[in-house]
Formats: structure tokens, sequence, C-alpha cells
């Protein structure tokens, strides 16, 4: 069960909140629509975590205006994902923003509170800010992230040098270009969870993606799951699901 529910029910059992109150709390307005977009206010009360902002395709105006919805229902911590410099420059309020991963937050990180560790593995350099977006994804939902990049199928005795790593992680997270073989290697040498993340590097015959894609669902190793292209902030979202199920027991 998520937190903020929980607290709510723990509260009305001690005593410190009434039954009205709680109803009250549940019942108010599951979204704030501010003209341009429908604020998702129950979302971390329905699944653990508050909305995340996408930023692409969005102007600096409605970001602004999505983030003072947030607070003013009391969401202190906040992601924005896929946001351009020049936008996130233009956005009136307090932001921490990494050019690499192209995120902002709102707030702080809270302190790692998983089961166990993120390993984040690349193929190569090329797919940094890919997996930097899967690591400030997790680390924000709090997380231990691990990086190990420039790891691919290239030079396997790279791999191989960070298998303590690997063999002790609750989650581990593969983002490889190319032919993306780097999934299915970790897999076979991993007894945690794999999530595998095609990325758009590559010649021509990877086709933007789709070669890595097709070659991580096609896997013969047990245990790998496939994300979309370049989609880093799936991959940490899942993989912080996975390193919190212990808590929702």
């Amino acid at each position: 069960m998520n937190t903020e529910a929980r607290q709510i029910l723990e509260a009305v059992k001690s005593g410190s909140m009434s039954v009205d109150e709680a109803l009250l709390t549940l019942k108010s307005d599951p979204f704030d629509d501010i003209g341009f977009a429908k604020v998702d206010i129950h979302r971390k009360l329905r699944q653990g975590v508050a909305e995340v902002i996408y930023g692409e395709g969005k102007t600096a105006q409605q970001i602004t205006g999505i983030i003072d919805s947030m607070t003013a229902s009391g969401q202190e911590n906040i992601l924005i994902t896929r946001l351009d410099k020049d936008t996130a420059a233009r956005i009136h309020r307090d932001i921490d923003y990494d050019d690499i991963s192209r995120t902002a937050t709102v707030g702080e990180y809270p302190e790692p509170d998983g089961i166990g560790k993120i390993v984040i593995c690349t193929g190569g350099t090329c797919d940094i800010p890919v997996a930097e977006e899967a690591a400030v994804t997790a680390a924000f939902l709090g997380n231990d992230v691990r990086r190990i990049y420039d790891v691919g199928v290239a030079g396997l005795h790279r791999l191989l040098s960070c298998k303590r790593d690997i063999m002790s992680a609750s989650v581990i997270i593969a983002i490889a270009g190319m032919e993306g073989a780097l999934a299915s290697v970790i897999g076979g040498l991993a007894d945690c969870p794999v999530i595998a993340v095609p990325t758009s590097v590559g010649y021509g015959a990877s086709f933007a993606g789709v070669t890595p894609l097709l070659g991580m669902l096609s896997s013969c190793a047990a245990g790998v799951s496939v994300v979309n292209i370049d989609n880093g902030f799936g991959a940490g979202y899942l993989a912080s699901m996975i390193n919190h199920v212990a808590r929702r027991q």
C-alpha cells in the first residue's frame, strides 16, 4: 500500500484523525484543472508516486503553472523529464537542472529506502544521457544507484570486471544501442530482474533503436524485460517499484 494512504489509515486507527477528516482528504478533487492541464493530484495516493512532469513540448509558463498546482496541493518534491536547457532557464521556480539527463527537480532527494541497489549499465558513452535519466529517476524515488558505464560487448572484459556489482544488485538496468546485446549478456550473469533499454544510438541498420529493441525483446536470457526506445525514465521508475516491493507487504 502506498505511504500516503497508509498514513491516513494509521492516523484514523490511532485517533489522531477522525473518520470524517479522512473521508474529506480522500474525497478532495482528484485533479486540478488549470486550463491547459489537469494536474493529477491523487496520483501519489493511488500509486505511491506523485505525477511526473514530461517537459518536452511544454512551454516554461505551462511547466511553471503545473509546478505551482502541485506545490499548492502539498507536493514538495517534483521531477521533470525531457526538459531542454532553454526552457529550464525560463521556468520561474527554483529548480535543479541537469543538462545531461535533461531532467529537473524541485525539492530534495529522499534518503534511499529500497531493499537493495539499482545498477545501471550502458553499452557505450553515447548511451549515458538515457542512463542518467534512469539514474536521476531512480535516485529521486529513493534508491541507491550504482553507475557502470561503457561496458558493451565489444570489450566484454570491461563488463566482467564489474561482476561483483552486477551479482549483488536488486535490479539492473541495461542500456544499449547498436544490436542491443548487452541486456542478454547481463541477463546471463545476474540473479535479479534486468530492465533493458534500447537506445537510438547506432548506424543506419540500427533503425534509430528498432534493431536493439527487437534484439532485447528476442533475448534468450530469462528475467529480462524491455521498455521503449530511449525511455530511461520508464526504466528508472520500474526499477524503483521492484526495489521497493518488500515495503508494500
